[in-house]
């Protein structure tokens, strides 16, 4: 990774499954957004926010997410799915993935979210809290 390359401090392998190409012979758009959503749960793991969600009734909401599809994806190929924090506020934060090919060995997909903090039992927005922001700090370096 080159001085100028954004730093990702979580990633994980996914498979490319067969099942998840569409009748034009690659990954169909959809799928991406659960290769996004594993390497948003293990973030969300690592900073304890799942923690969080079993003993408070507070938790991340996904209030909006985007995706740009720069390569087509097939069968066989592994990812490399990652992700950062790029703006972190009172109620939560904005996230940046990527999506790493190993068989074209370059980026095939770019995405962001938006991920609130929601109180479940009121419905309302709630606060991320300092703790859960320090994690997110910690990590990101």
């Amino acid at each position: 990774m080159s001085r100028d390359e954004p730093c990702f401090p979580v990633s994980v392998e996914i498979p490319v499954a067969w099942g998840e190409m569409d009748a034009l012979n690659h990954v169909n758009n959809v799928v991406y957004f659960r290769y996004f959503e594993t390497v948003r749960i293990e973030y969300l793991r690592r900073i304890g926010m799942l923690d969080v969600l079993s003993t408070a009734g507070v938790g991340p909401v996904l209030a909006e997410t985007s995706a740009r599809y720069r390569r087509p994806v097939t069968f066989p190929d592994t990812l490399r799915a990652e992700a950062r924090v790029i703006e972190l506020d009172e109620h939560g934060f904005t996230m940046e993935y990527r999506l790493l090919s190993q068989a074209q060995q370059t980026v095939t997909t770019e995405g962001t979210a938006r991920v609130v903090m929601v109180d479940f039992g009121t419905g309302r927005r709630a606060p991320l809290g300092e703790a859960l922001k320090r994690r997110v700090l910690q990590l990101e370096g």
